[in-house]
């Protein structure tokens, strides 16, 4: 009982509350940008996290998380562009509405999905993370080992078309862990005798250049070619009444609970995301419908449900990320480093060792879904009007937030070369249809497999049969490598049934 009255007070603090509310606010703005992405606005905001000690600094980050999500449906329903890809399913509905003149209603539905879902899901957290914590701290170095194989696994997962171009990126993230010092001999590798590089590539800047700075060299991009074609960007501000009826919340609300558990069972899976959480969401609300006709058209149920999947994701995101220390998706792939800035291991220890931070998150998520419900209809339509924010404007600020970020971490000019160099990086890797996320999976990942595997092969004297005589490893091996191989045999598999005679 104590660690929760704790927990109240770090979260209730007129700090963290504050920073929550200003994450949230960020969120929701960096979310009803279109270009501006969900991974982009944690980056952007993660160096921020090193002014703040304890808490304050993750907290706010998941109010961006929650706040950005949710942001994308403004867009998706006034002008038929989602601000984020978890709210591409909201536009087939979302802008019909807005279409025949009822936007407010359709932002509305939205708003209250989406709180509905991320209150949900955290819900979920409390109840589930707890046991899975307990269950796993009888894990031993094998374990972790197979437990890392499987986090840089879902690469797979959240890599672009290509599985190859995937794997390519989580190699390459791989061998930027590999950079420094040895972490059992000490050993120099791929330093080239530079100072700067003993410590490893430091991992903040290139976080903010993979997401933040190379999405405003696409963004530059983007305005170049709106010039040539002559192309003008048009929002619509006219909003008209935002909070939903009593009629349309009894209409909705099952739509609410059945997507709020699907994005919740999605978001658990690591690999998975906001995107594929609300087109399944809708496409079960459309199946449920007693009105499947109206779907495409404006149908109540076709905004609600992508929104209560897309935002339930964060809370199911966050148990793999807590319990086991994989990233359930690019976003907590980002967040988890803000726990390495504040020094809290991820994994089941976390719960023994810190269990007044555990529930502050919980209590901190809680608070960061209602605070977005509440800021969601209270600025509405001032969020609308932040649409028409000229690109020549917003990019500048980007860039000066980025340079100002990396050189913060370190007082280092070289950390903000090493983000400028990894922002020119991956804007050609983005051309070139790669993803962003493997590379930041392997990072993260490969220092915890390599220690783990070679402190498991020091305990085992070099019998590597360890990992297969102990069944969870063996169980999380297998996992991986059905994982890797699925979606290369996957297709053809598929193909093979579809031939079959029936």
């Amino acid at each position: 009982m104590n660690e929760i009255l704790d927990a109240l007070m770090i979260v209730f603090s007129l700090e963290t509350t504050g920073m929550i509310l200003l994450g949230v606010l960020a969120g929701i703005i960096i979310g009803a940008l279109p270009g501006l992405t969900v991974n982009m606005g944690i980056a952007l905001l993660l160096p921020l996290t090193y002014s703040f000690q304890g808490m304050t600094g993750i907290l706010m980050l998941l109010g961006v998380y929650c706040g950005a999500v949710y942001g994308g449906s403004i867009t998706a329903i006034l002008i038929s562009t989602p601000g984020t890809p978890a709210s591409a399913a909201t536009v087939l509905d979302g802008y019909p509405m807005a279409k025949r003149g009822e936007a407010g209603r359709a932002l509305g539905l939205s708003t209250l999905a989406s709180m509905f879902g991320g209150v949900f899901s955290t819900i979920a957290l409390v109840l589930i993370a707890p046991l899975l914590a307990k269950v796993a701290t009888g894990f031993s170095s094998a374990e972790y080992f197979a437990l890392a194989i499987f986090g840089i696994s879902i690469i797979t997962s959240v890599s672009s078309q290509s599985v190859i171009k995937g794997l390519i990126g989580g190699v390459l993230g791989l061998f930027i862990a590999t950079i420094g010092l040895d972490p059992m001999t000490s050993g120099m590798r791929f330093t080239f005798d530079s100072i700067y590089l003993m410590g490893g590539i430091s991992f903040i800047p290139v976080l903010v250049g993979l997401f933040a700075f190379s999405q405003g060299l696409l963004s530059l991009e983007e305005d170049h070619r709106e010039k040539l074609a002559g192309i003008v960007r048009q929002t619509k501000s006219k909003i008209d009444r935002i909070l939903p009826t009593w009629s349309d919340i009894k209409r909705v609300m099952p739509t609410y609970i059945r997507s709020s558990v699907i994005g919740t069972g999605i978001g658990a899976i690591p690999g998975t995301g906001g995107d594929i959480a609300s087109f399944i969401a809708y496409n079960e609300a459309k199946r449920w419908s007693k009105h499947p006709e109206e779907f495409g058209h404006g149908s109540p149920e076709g905004v609600s449900a992508p929104e209560a999947g897309a935002n339930s994701v964060a809370g199911g995101a966050m148990v793999p990320l807590m319990t086991l220390g994989i990233p359930g998706d690019g976003a907590t792939a980002i967040i988890m480093g803000a726990f390495m800035v504040q020094g809290l291991a991820l994994g089941p220890q976390l719960f023994t060792d810190h269990p007044v931070e555990v529930n502050s998150i919980f209590i901190g998520l809680f608070a960061a879904n209602i605070f977005m419900g509440i800021m969601g209809f209270m600025g509405m339509r001032l969020f609308a009007k932040v649409m028409s924010v000229p690109r020549r404007v917003l990019v500048p600020i980007i860039f000066v937030l980025c340079s100002v970020g990396a050189y913060s971490v370190n007082h280092d000019m070289t950390d903000v070369f090493v983000m400028m160099g990894a922002g020119l990086a991956a804007y050609i890797l983005i051309k070139l249809d790669f993803s962003m996320s493997p590379i930041v999976i392997g990072i993260i990942l490969g220092p915890m497999a390599e220690s783990n595997f070679r402190r498991t092969l020091v305990i085992s004297e070099g019998d590597p049969m360890i990992f297969l005589t102990r069944p969870v490893c063996a169980v999380f091996l297998g996992i991986a490598i059905l994982t890797l191989l699925l979606p290369i045999f996957g297709p053809r598999l598929k193909a093979l049934w579809r031939k079959q005679p029936s």
